[in-house]
């Protein structure tokens, strides 16, 4: 009868199956360090709930040339353009009536978010603007897990309820 082979792997067997293993999962971890796109301006929205114009999740990333990344929003309405919505850069937020093409400064008199820019306080920043003039309340919320390179808000824009009388 012929010799039965052992399945069982030798000790020396067992150390070369776990270095090739760590070895395998160091090369994925450093092919995806490497290969990943440097941070933009994100805005998950959520499902469309309640009339709110926008709620979801924002994040304002340092880009390659440090400066923050921004995200603008233009409410339009039957073609007619309302009034936009600017998210950063950073802890910056702005609402002007009317949409235009040329970037507007959030420290100018036509922001009618006053302040402007979203102050830190024990490590949390949040923010509510009731802006009567277009019927909008807007809030702004630092989540958790912001980092010094990303800050990550919750933001949520609604018209304001009319009252029934």
């Amino acid at each position: 009868m012929g010799q039965a082979q052992s399945n069982m792997a030798t000790p020396s067997n067992r150390a070369l199956r776990q270095k090739w293993h760590w070895s395998a999962c160091g090369l994925l971890a450093l092919i995806l360090v490497l290969t990943a796109q440097p941070a933009s301006p994100q805005f998950l929205p959520f499902p469309a709930s309640k009339g709110h114009i926008i709620e979801g999740n924002w994040q304002s990333c340092r880009e390659d040339d440090g400066r923050y990344s921004e995200r603008v929003y233009d409410h339009i309405v039957n073609g007619v353009g309302l009034f936009e919505v600017h998210m950063g850069p950073r802890r910056e937020f702005a609402i002007f009536k009317g949409v235009q093409d040329g970037h507007r400064a959030h420290a100018s008199a036509e922001n009618l978010l006053k302040p402007w820019n979203v102050e830190m306080e024990n490590n949390r920043a949040k923010q509510r603007w009731e802006i009567p003039s277009l019927g909008l309340v807007f809030s702004a919320t630092l989540g958790g897990g912001s980092r010094t390179d990303c800050e990550s808000w919750y933001v949520l824009l609604e018209q304001v309820e009319k009252t029934s009388q």
